[in-house]
């Protein structure tokens, strides 16, 4: 009966491999886990509060890319953290794995349609610089884990979480006229 338990697909998707797989350092672990925590409640409250009219409409809500980009931003935060502090290597780390890149290249793909400064031309920003890092790493990281190379997969991985999702989501919370700074603060 234990055997035929240990043996199920459900177990065996959260086993991890004999071989183990990769971890972060203590000290990465906790900057992995305050960002991750931080991020993620800011924008539950910023959601909250726009999603209940404590916060003022936004003129944002109506731009389809935008509306696309932060509803694949959004789930990218709090599934990023948990793959970096989750065990490695396991079924569920792979599956959940794909769909953390396919959100996180969605999400720069659609940034290239949000248009700065209103009208119809295209204003490229400082934070489109971005987009390219984030296809490129998003590249990188699937190359290296189908190579086997650890070392890189750990080096793209944090360099995409921290540097591709939380400098941006910073930003975004931090510069008056933004959506989630209009949503946290104003």
């Amino acid at each position: 009966m234990t055997s035929l338990v240990s043996n199920s697909p459900l177990v065996q998707l959260f086993r991890a491999p004999a071989k183990p797989a990769f971890d972060i350092s203590p000290r990465v672990r906790a900057i992995v886990a305050i960002a991750a925590t931080s991020m993620s409640l800011a924008v539950i409250y910023a959601l909250f509060r726009g999603f209940t009219g404590l916060a003022p409409s936004h003129p944002n809500t109506r731009d389809l890319a935008i509306v696309l980009h932060v509803a694949t931003v959004i789930p990218a935060i709090p599934l990023g953290g948990y793959l970096l502090l989750a065990p490695k290597g396991t079924k569920w780390h792979k599956l959940l794995g794909k769909m953390w890149v396919v959100l996180m290249v969605t999400t720069a793909l659609s940034a290239c349609f949000i248009k700065y400064g209103g009208g119809l031309d295209f204003h490229v920003s400082p934070i489109h610089i971005f987009v390219p890092l984030t296809l490129i790493a998003s590249y990188k990281l699937i190359a290296t884990a189908r190579r086997g190379d650890m070392k890189g997969h750990k080096r793209e991985i944090l360099s995409l979480y921290l540097g591709a999702l939380m400098i941006p989501g910073i930003v975004s919370m931090a510069l008056p006229g933004r959506l989630m700074h209009t949503w946290l603060f104003v």
